[in-house]
């Protein structure tokens, strides 16, 4: 039942002062967009932060909220903008974004059939890939973040970055030929440390 009901109706329901519909709303998207945030920022400590204040901006701008966008676009538009205003305010640019802390890379969980072997290329694709995300322009790790993470359409992201859809597929293109290069490159890398030639 709560699946037939969509994000857009449970900020509706919120704005007229149904809280359990923001928990709804919550539990549907939080995980994503905590995701999306810290591929962005790279750092936990300051994804907490901002995460929670995007969740503060919703709440207090939910009598403003009116369903002209999807609400997943509405959410993450406020985060985006969260997160400029934080490099901003910090003196620092999103594109010169600092490397990625110890232990935010992920370990894809392994399926009780995979043999060690497998599970450790699984691992070890998982962190090239991420790897290759964090070498990403700015402009491009959003956009391909925004596809990838949150699921979003390219007219979706066009809304929240303020971009046309052309340059929202332009810049999906070059992100994954820089991502498909870059992991070619550290596969290639890697089976010279196990000793493959």
């Amino acid at each position: 039942m709560d699946e037939q009901v969509s994000d857009e109706e449970l900020m509706l329901l919120y704005r007229g002062g149904d809280a359990g519909a923001f928990e709804r709303l919550y539990l549907r998207n939080k995980d994503k967009l905590y995701r999306f945030m810290l591929r962005q920022c790279g750092h936990e400590s300051i994804v907490e932060e901002l995460f929670q204040d995007v969740w503060m901006k919703l709440i207090q701008a939910r009598h403003r909220y009116q369903p002209t966008a999807g609400f997943r676009t509405y959410l993450y538009r406020i985060a985006r903008n969260r997160i400029i205003d934080h490099y901003r305010n910090s003196c620092r640019s999103v594109l010169d974004k600092a490397g990625s802390e110890p232990g935010v890379l992920e370990a894809l969980p392994a399926t009780p059939q995979q043999q060690p072997e497998e599970q450790l290329a699984a691992g070890e694709q998982l962190e090239s890939l991420l790897l290759a995300i964090e070498q990403l322009p700015a402009e491009q790790r959003e956009t391909f973040l925004l596809r990838e993470e949150a699921g979003m359409s390219v007219q979706e992201i066009a809304v929240i970055t303020g971009i046309n859809p052309e340059t929202v597929k332009s810049r999906l293109r070059y992100a994954l030929r820089k991502i498909r290069t870059l992991m070619v490159k550290e596969d290639g890398q890697a089976d010279c440390r196990r000793g493959r030639h």
